[in-house]
C-alpha cells in the first residue's frame, strides 16, 4: 500500500493518521479514536480498545476480522504495528462507544476526507493546509515560509533517492543522519536531546538560521547527486557527506562572524517560539 503518513488534530488531541494512494482512503489510529471519544489517556484507549474489540469478535463483528494493521510511531517515538480501520470501519467503532463526541467526530472524519481529495485536485490546497496548521500551532510567517520551503526541499531530494535506487525507511534514515551529523556535529538524536525532545518532529522545533543551514546541505546533496549518478550506498553516503560540508562551512562561517552558535536548544514545545531565532552563545556549546 503506497501511504502517507501524518497527524491531525481533533480538539486539541493528536489523530494518527495513514492516506492510502491506491484506494483514496484515510486511515486512522483506532487507539487514538477510543482516545478521543472517551477522553482517556494512550494507555487507558488501549485498554478500552481491546475489551472492545475483544466484545465486537464475541459478536461475530467482521470489523474486528479485518481490522488492518500499521506500523505508527508510538508515544515511545518507535514506530510499532497499532490497529487502523478506515472510515466506513471507524462508523461502526464510533456506533459502539457512548460519547457525546460522537457526532462532532463524524463530521470533523468527513471533512478531512473532503480536504484531501480537494487537495488532491488541486495541491496548492496541501500548501494552504499546512500554513493554517502551523498558525494554529503559534508559528510566525516567517518561519512557516522557511518549514514550507525546507518540505519543498526534502521532497526533492527524496525523489532523486528514489530515482537512483535508494530504499525508504532504513537508507533513507542513514543518509539523512549522516547529513544531520556532517552539518550540525550532532545525530538527530543528539539533536533531539539538545532540544529536550523525544518524539516530536525535530524540523517543527528548528529556529530559522537551523533550518536554512539543513535546507543547503540537503539542496546541495541533491545537487551533487544529479551530477555525480551514483550507483550504490556507499556513493550516496559520500555525497551525503559532501552536502553536509557546505552547509557546516556555511555555519561555522557564520558563527565566527557572529560569535553565537547556529545550533539552538530553542524548541516550540517549551513555549519558545522558533520566530525569535534567539542563538546560544557559542561559549554554551
Amino acid at each position: 500500500m503506497a501511504k502517507e503518513a501524518s497527524i491531525k488534530l481533533f480538539e486539541e488531541k493528536k489523530v494518527r493518521t495513514v492516506w492510502d494512494e491506491e484506494t483514496e482512503e484515510w486511515y486512522f489510529s483506532v487507539v487514538d479514536i477510543c482516545s478521543v471519544l472517551t477522553d482517556s489517556d494512550y494507555q487507558t484507549a488501549r485498554k478500552y480498545w481491546k475489551v472492545l474489540k475483544g466484545r465486537l469478535a464475541v459478536e461475530g463483528s467482521e470489523l474486528v476480522t479485518n481490522c488492518y494493521q500499521l506500523k505508527m510511531s508510538a508515544p515511545d517515538g518507535k514506530m510499532r504495528l497499532t490497529d487502523v480501520a478506515n472510515e466506513k470501519q471507524l462508523f461502526r467503532i464510533i456506533q459502539s462507544i457512548p460519547s457525546p463526541k460522537a457526532e462532532p467526530f463524524k463530521l470533523w472524519m468527513a471533512q478531512i476526507a473532503k480536504e484531501r481529495l480537494d487537495q488532491l485536485q488541486d495541491p496548492e490546497l496541501s500548501i494552504e493546509q499546512a500554513m493554517l496548521d502551523y498558525k494554529r500551532l503559534g508559528y510566525s510567517d516567517s518561519w512557516i515560509n522557511q518549514r514550507l520551503k525546507s518540505i519543498e526541499i526534502r521532497k526533492e531530494l527524496t525523489d532523486e533517492w528514489k530515482s537512483k535506487g535508494v530504499q525508504e525507511g532504513v537508507e533513507f534514515a542513514m543518509l539523512t543522519d549522516i547529513i544531520t551529523k556532517t552539518w550540525s556535529d550532532k545525530t538527530t538524536k543528539e539533536y533531539k536531546r539538545f532540544k529536550g525532545l523525544k518524539k516530536e518532529n525535530l524540523r517543527d522545533n528548528m529556529t530559522n538560521t537551523e533550518l536554512v543551514l539543513n535546507m543547503l546541505a540537503e539542496l546541495s546533496t541533491k545537487n551533487i547527486s544529479e551530477v555525480s549518478n551514483p550507483e550504490n550506498l556507499d556513493e550516496h553516503t559520500r555525497i551525503a557527506v559532501q552536502g553536509g560540508e557546505i552547509a557546516r562551512n556555511a555555519r561555522q562561517e557564520l558563527e565566527l562572524k557572529t560569535g553565537k552558535a547556529a545550533i539552538s536548544s530553542l524548541n516550540a514545545k517549551s513555549g519558545t517560539n522558533p520566530e525569535r531565532d534567539k542563538n546560544s552563545a557559542l561559549s554554551e556549546q
